[in-house]
């Protein structure tokens, strides 16, 4: 009988403890407290500070990498609407841009990926953007990097020098050391919308009353693309010595 006794008590415990699981007992803590699993972090300014605030700034600009509260960028990615989601998930390939989706091998859901493309979208886009100007596309090869020569006279110069040394924009925007590290992908994004923290224009601002045109534009990232050094930091010339091996 006191084993029955025993196990009835037990039983009463078991089904007390079960009937208090959804009291607030002292000590536990209530639901908005409780810690959330990263996987399920879903608000934008939690998982982009996380995530991108390292490198394109804590707002989105004035970081190491592109302004992403550039309204014209967003617009110019915006006319794929997948666009933005795949850089974020896929990364972008030969530069520092990581791929975020755990399916490249990153840490963020699908869900969170998405959560932080529409982010962007409704915190820093704006309708008026490109202000009904027809957009140019935003993935294309190279074009001609002879033809690129003259348009780059014409468009780039007067601020980067004849050749690219730097003009009235300080820095040299043939650095080997650049060109190495920037992707065709990027150059083309600099030469269509600019870069809005540094005060250079987009396509439509290089010369008053004119844009650059498609091939234009892809004629002048061919260009820039011809000034990569196959091996940058490599010295000029023969190595030390080498003359007078020949002679």
């Amino acid at each position: 009988m006191r084993g029955v006794a025993l196990a009835s008590v037990s039983l009463a415990l078991v089904f007390g403890l079960g009937a208090c699981s959804d009291l607030e007992l002292p000590g536990k803590p209530l639901p908005a407290e409780r810690p959330v699993r990263a996987t399920e972090v879903l608000d934008f300014g939690a998982l982009f500070d996380a995530n991108c605030a390292g490198c394109h700034g804590r707002d989105g600009t004035h970081g190491a990498a592109r302004p992403l509260n550039d309204p014209v960028y967003l617009a110019w990615v915006g006319e794929d609407p997948d666009a933005l989601v795949r850089v974020i998930a896929d990364g972008v390939p030969e530069t520092a841009m990581p791929a975020f989706a755990q399916s490249r091998g990153g840490m963020l859901t699908d869900a969170q990926v998405a959560a932080l493309a529409a982010g962007m979208r409704t915190a820093w886009s704006k309708p008026d953007a490109a202000a009904g100007a027809a957009l140019p596309d935003f993935a294309a090869a190279p074009g001609d990097a002879a033809r690129g020569a003259a348009a780059y006279a014409t468009f780039c110069a007067e601020c980067h020098g004849a050749k690219g040394e730097g003009g009235r924009v300080p820095g040299s925007i043939v650095d080997p050391a650049y060109l190495a590290l920037v992707s065709d992908r990027a150059l083309r994004a600099t030469v269509v919308v600019g870069r809005s923290d540094l005060g250079m224009p987009d396509w439509r601002g290089d010369v008053a009353g004119r844009s650059m045109s498609e091939p234009e534009i892809a004629d002048v990232v061919a260009w820039l693309v011809a000034q990569r050094a196959a091996f940058p930091g490599a010295p000029e010339g023969p190595p030390p010595g080498e003359e007078k091996r020949d002679g």
